[in-house]
């Protein structure tokens, strides 16, 4: 092809399957790259969710199916499909979709246990098929700088990793206490993998393939238990709770005047309407039909409240990860200190520091500030740089430095299925090597 050519591609093609906030979001990019990726149908059992992505993606009657089943019943429709399924149906709808010729873009955990996670990695081997994991956390620019230095050789090889993840408080009582993942019966993930896979996944990718060798880890349901419920508190904020207007998880506080989770807390009014008034949403946290309207100090949540995770790898080297959830603030950090130097920051702050021993005459270090852009989501802007490396990949690209395969991603969550146990066993495990 000569210079003065250019090359008009088609845009790939997907499915949505699973309708929920994170697939749609994903798919956003369709409507910004309409020449890249272009969305042609959606799976979801809910009518309302369903005919929403219909009329998002402008898609016929015939474009729209109840289940994955449906789907792979007739000719493959698409090049590939958005899985973003709860986590327990990850994997028993993505086997489907492989065997019938899908490529996926999978939202993260993988599956609910370590035999998941491996039967899905087969199933792509024996179909030929790719598999992206949306660990998201790869493609923002502060952890994509970060890793870029360190496989630059930069601080060395890599002898310890420090990294936290402190969930907010409105988070946490929105997803993990009132909501979705707040129990490891509903969603078949304890909190260490429904919350913290990435934060796994980039202590696994930042040591480039060495394996994870033994884990051990500790944390409990601390704080958000009914022994710990302030004098006064009720069992719903706006029924009979008489400090609802001083108490900092108020439903009406973050749910209807700060706007805060709207894609979950106002889901059983959907059927009503998709953009519920003032008084529809205080009707609906009085109902008990609305989850995200109880104390959060007498639901029925079992998972930990704060967890550390600490990690040997093969090489000698360890980490530790440490999850809080509860905070003022949310922030991700991360402390990497290797034989020449270490990296230092707060994904938030939008910079980080790399750190060398300076040992002339009046100093001990030197330090360079690397910024790098943030967008507001809150993934640090990774979440439509993953989708565009989806779309390379799928159109023959070489992969980026931060490509989720799936092959790659399986260290993050072998530490995390091991460190669950080890919290129940208080023991030191083995993680299980990979064939």
């Amino acid at each position: 092809m000569s210079s003065g050519e250019t090359s008009v591609r088609s845009p790939i093609t997907a499915v949505i399957v699973g309708a929920g906030h994170r697939s749609l979001l994903y798919a956003t990019y369709a409507k910004r790259h309409p020449d890249q990726l272009r969305i042609v149908g959606v799976v979801d059992p809910d009518p309302v969710r369903r005919r929403h992505t219909a009329d998002l993606y402008r898609l016929r009657e015939d474009q729209c199916w109840e289940t994955v089943e449906q789907l792979v019943s007739r000719p493959r429709l698409a090049d590939a499909a958005i899985n973003g399924t709860m986590d327990a149906l990850h994997v028993r709808t993505s086997l489907p979709l492989l065997e019938h010729g899908y490529d996926l873009l999978l939202e993260k955990p993988i599956g609910v246990s370590e035999e998941e996670v491996l039967q899905l990695q087969q199933a792509a081997r024996r179909y030929g098929r790719t598999v992206l994991i949306c660990h998201v956390l790869r493609y923002a620019p502060f952890y994509a700088e970060i890793r870029r230095r360190v496989a630059a050789g930069e601080i060395g090889d890599i002898l310890h990793m420090q990294t936290e993840e402190n969930v907010s408080y409105h988070h946490m009582a929105m997803a993990f206490v009132r909501g979705k993942w707040n129990s490891v019966e509903k969603c078949k993930s304890p909190m260490l993998m429904a919350k913290c896979c990435h934060d796994l996944d980039i202590l696994a990718w930042m040591k480039s393939g060495v394996a994870p060798v033994a884990v051990s880890s500790m944390g409990k349901l601390t704080y958000f238990r009914s022994e710990r419920a302030p004098e006064g508190a009720g069992t719903r904020c706006l029924v009979d709770c008489r400090i609802e207007r001083e108490c900092v998880y108020s439903a009406r506080k973050n749910y209807v005047e700060q706007g805060l989770w709207r894609d979950y807390v106002w889901q059983s009014l959907e059927a009503v309407t998709m953009n519920p008034g003032v008084g529809q949403m205080l009707e609906s946290l009085r109902s008990e039909n609305n989850p995200y309207g109880r104390c959060v100090w007498r639901c029925d949540n079992d998972v930990v409240d704060h967890q550390t995770v600490i990690v040997e790898f093969a090489d000698g080297s360890t980490a530790a990860h440490s999850m809080v959830g509860g905070t003022a603030k949310p922030c991700r950090t991360i402390h990497l200190i290797g034989t020449r130097g270490e990296i230092v920051g707060t994904m938030e702050d939008g910079f980080f520091f790399v750190r060398r021993p300076d040992a002339r005459a009046g100093h001990v270090y030197h330090e360079e500030k690397v910024t790098v852009d943030v967008s507001d989501d809150m993934h640090g802007g990774g979440d439509l740089r993953l989708v565009e490396d989806f779309v390379r990949v799928l159109r023959g690209e070489s992969p980026s430095l931060s490509t989720t395969s799936l092959d790659d991603s399986i260290y993050g969550h072998l530490i995390g299925f091991t460190a669950e146990k080890a919290r129940l066993e208080r023991s030191v495990l083995p993680v299980p090597r990979l064939a």
